[in-house]
């Protein structure tokens, strides 16, 4: 048995953490016991008498199409000159996720991005500021990163046609997945 995985049994406070989708579950973990088997061993622990459940993200994101993805147009804050057109990866009513493409130079996290030109859908466009929180790697390999952004005081006609994106996409979900209730 692991040295790691035998501490883990003798401690005296243990706690699992899981997540589905954009929710977390977090529970503890009684009477943990390793029981072993002729080729594995397994952890086996009590029911927990309470489950805690938080959500993620304050809103409900949606992953957008792959085809006829929403851009947000803007100009390179350090190369004013240099126009972009960034897939919207996903969205929701607090921010978005564009990927950058690995031929563009990176943009600072904190920054604030004016001027943003949204495009969701041939219909659907609004102008937003958005703020960079944080910068990371779509894919090892594939180059490129996601830049984490919110919406900074989206106005409320834009708020309304945002949220009219999200429940159209969910509910296109919903009829394209075979299964769904």
């Amino acid at each position: 048995v692991l040295p790691q995985l035998q501490r883990l049994v003798d401690a005296d406070e243990v706690m699992a953490v899981a997540f589905l989708d954009s929710v977390k579950l977090q529970f503890d973990l009684h009477d943990l016991m390793l029981v072993h088997a002729t080729r594995a061993s397994a952890l086996q622990a009590a029911w927990p008498d309470s489950i805690y459940r938080f959500q993620r993200r304050s809103a409900f994101r949606v992953r957008t199409p792959e085809r006829r993805a929403p851009t947000a147009r803007l100009h390179h804050p350090a190369i004013p000159d240099m126009s972009l057109a960034l897939r919207i990866v996903d969205i929701s009513i607090g921010g978005c996720a564009l990927a950058l493409p690995m031929d563009v130079p990176p943009l600072q996290p904190g920054s604030a991005l004016a001027g943003i030109e949204i495009v969701l859908d041939a219909a659907t466009a609004f102008t937003a500021t958005l703020h960079l929180h944080h910068v990371s790697s779509i894919q090892p390999g594939e180059g490129g990163s996601r830049l984490g952004c919110s919406w900074v005081q989206l106005g409320p006609a834009a708020e309304r046609l945002l949220q009219r994106y999200i429940d159209q996409t969910q509910k296109r979900r919903r009829l394209l997945s075979p299964g769904t209730p």
